[in-house]
């Protein structure tokens, strides 16, 4: 009876195992079709891209300023 039980056990244990290494697989697949998907993206859309990060400089500047301004302040 008490060897039933662990053995049982056992083969929970091992389940459990398994799910996390599928879980585990399925994320790092994911991971990498996404990292494929951004690096594609990058290159498609460059001048886009490089027109928004232009885009960004002016506020990016301006809220860099106002944080210089507050930390002078104290």
């Amino acid at each position: 009876m008490a060897e039933e039980v662990k053995r049982e056990e056992k083969q929970e244990e091992k389940k459990v195992e398994i799910g996390k290494v599928v879980s585990t697989i399925f994320k790092v697949i994911l991971g990498l079709v996404f990292l494929i998907l951004g690096i594609w993206a990058i290159i498609a859309w460059r001048k886009d891209l490089w027109l928004v990060i232009k885009g960004c400089i002016g506020p990016f500047l301006v809220l860099a300023g106002v944080i210089t301004l507050a930390i002078a302040k104290e």
